[in-house]
């Protein structure tokens, strides 16, 4: 049996940030108490709350994130015969969604930052384009204001996948709030998380929140007559009672975060061309990230994993295989060199140790472990 390393530097945090969980468990006493475990208060109030949070007027909680971005989909229309552009770096889901509706995923290729890049958005429209699935990817919002103009001028949906990016800005607001609708997922991974899956639909369109919402529910209006027939994606009352506490703790969560990909930044942008840290865009647009993870892209990556365990780091890799080019994709004919920038990037993104459990040594040995790695080659 291979030995485990003794982790210094540890990725995974869930067991630092659940090390007491009287605290949800006492919300979640109240909902067995009150025995409303489906649709019940405390799942009206977490909506009630993401929503004021986020600048929208509705939030629609459902199962999961890819049911968030699913159900939205379907909600607009979305169907057999359409395509759908998006991302093809982010995780599979959101392809997944966009393909469950009987739509095509398509793909266009991303930017520095890892998002997807506007102008590659443009060139591939077809007649058959129907919506875009921008991706804020790592907690990184999209450039939306070129991407609002490409779907104005021809005349497209949007809906945001903001799966990994609750509490983002851009310009002011916060991602979510600016397309026909918006998919969040609050996965335990996520920096919104839960004791297991969930998720948000947001939008600022009454009608369709009221659709989202028979959606999710079988297309029950009440208990005994339904309005068409539909699938059940409820976000858990106990998940959002359990949700209401990480909710209370997010900002701070974000303002740790971004400490810690600040002072990453300012130690690893001096070993380029080894390790390349993204143009962040900050003054452009004013935007707010919010590192669900932090990525950047080394050379010789696979050696750097290798060294960086024998120093008790553990760092992984978000995504090494791009969508367009997984087996579940073979039937869209991609190849590679297709999207050139984004399957550069899969060849060298690493993903390294960020939540609010680190502190300043664990981020600088991490830097000083990576320095070493280089400084021996």
């Amino acid at each position: 049996m291979e030995q485990q390393p003794q982790w210094k530097v540890r990725y995974v945090y869930l067991d630092k940030q659940f090390a007491d969980p009287d605290r949800y468990w006492q919300r979640a006493k109240e909902v067995v108490a009150r025995g409303d475990f489906t649709l019940g208060k405390a799942e009206q109030e977490f909506e009630t709350r993401f929503a004021q949070k986020f600048g929208v007027q509705h939030a629609i909680g459902v199962g999961n994130g890819t049911d968030a971005l699913f159900l939205a989909l379907k909600a607009l229309g979305v169907g057999p015969g359409d395509e759908v552009i998006t991302a093809p770096n982010s995780f599979v889901a959101s392809a997944g969604a966009i393909a469950l509706t009987g739509a095509r995923p398509a793909f266009a290729d991303v930017r520095d930052d890892y998002t997807i890049d506007p102008a590659s958005i443009e060139q591939h429209i077809t007649p058959k384009t129907k919506a875009l699935l921008p991706v804020h990817l790592c907690g990184n919002p999209a450039d939306m204001y070129p991407i609002l103009e490409i779907a104005k001028k021809h005349k497209l949906f949007i809906v945001e996948d903001a799966a990994q990016a609750a509490s983002a800005q851009y310009d002011g607001k916060y991602v979510g709030s600016f397309a026909s609708a918006a998919g969040f997922s609050f996965h335990p991974q996520k920096i919104l998380n839960l004791w297991g899956d969930g998720g948000m639909i947001t939008t600022n369109d009454g009608d369709f929140a009221a659709r989202l919402r028979l959606m999710r529910n079988h297309g029950l209006k009440n208990r005994n007559e339904v309005v068409f027939f539909s699938g059940n994606s409820r976000l858990d009352t106990f998940h959002a009672a359990v949700a209401s506490v990480m909710f209370e703790e997010l900002d701070g969560v974000v303002a740790k975060r971004t400490t810690w990909a600040k002072l990453y930044d300012e130690l690893l942008r001096p070993l380029e061309p080894n390790v390349h840290v993204p143009n962040r865009r900050l003054n452009q647009a004013s935007i707010n990230p919010v590192y669900t993870t932090y990525i950047v892209q080394v050379k010789r990556r696979e050696q750097l994993i290798e060294f960086l365990k024998t120093k008790g780091v553990e760092a992984l890799v978000h995504y090494p295989i791009p969508i367009h080019l997984q087996e579940a994709a073979r039937y869209l004919g991609y190849t590679k060199g297709d999207f050139p920038v984004c399957e550069k990037q899969a060849d060298e993104i690493l993903t390294l140790p960020i939540h609010q459990y680190l502190a300043e040594q664990d981020v600088r040995y991490v830097c000083d472990s990576i320095r070493e790695f280089y400084e021996r080659a």
